[in-house]
């Protein structure tokens, strides 16, 4: 099975399922999504392996909470799924990444320096 990038509009038991083991920081009721407030993910054989949140405004996005679970890390999922996001907006022109829950700063700085983004004081730009 080939791994997908997908807009959640709506969620199934086993997207809540999987979204909590990515996020178990969120509740169910707390995902909520419109055409401003977005989730992204990454699907392999039914399941979510790699979220993130997407806020727009205007020609302004910002991302939160990138998340690939542990035992699909390194694999090329999250730059898969951010470039993927950048692509499903084309009139964002300003993009955000907060530094906020990160869990190694480090690690986050090389990735997102490698997707184009540059480091600012509390996270990465992309313009």
């Amino acid at each position: 099975m080939k791994l997908t990038i997908i807009r959640l509009a709506t969620f199934t038991d086993q997207d809540h399922i999987d979204l909590a083991k990515i996020w178990p920081e969120y509740s169910p009721a707390s995902l909520q999504v419109d055409d401003t407030h977005r989730i992204y993910a990454a699907r392999f054989n039914d399941r979510l392996l790699a979220a993130v949140r997407v806020t727009l405004r205007g020609t302004q996005g910002a991302l939160d909470s990138l998340r690939v679970r542990d035992v699909t890390r390194r694999r090329g999922v999250g730059q898969y799924l951010v470039e993927e996001v950048l692509r499903d907006n084309p009139t964002v022109s300003s993009w955000w990444m907060a530094d906020v829950g990160v869990e190694d700063r480090g690690v986050m700085a090389a990735f997102m320096q490698a997707l184009g983004f540059t480091a600012q004081k509390d996270g990465w730009e992309k313009r």
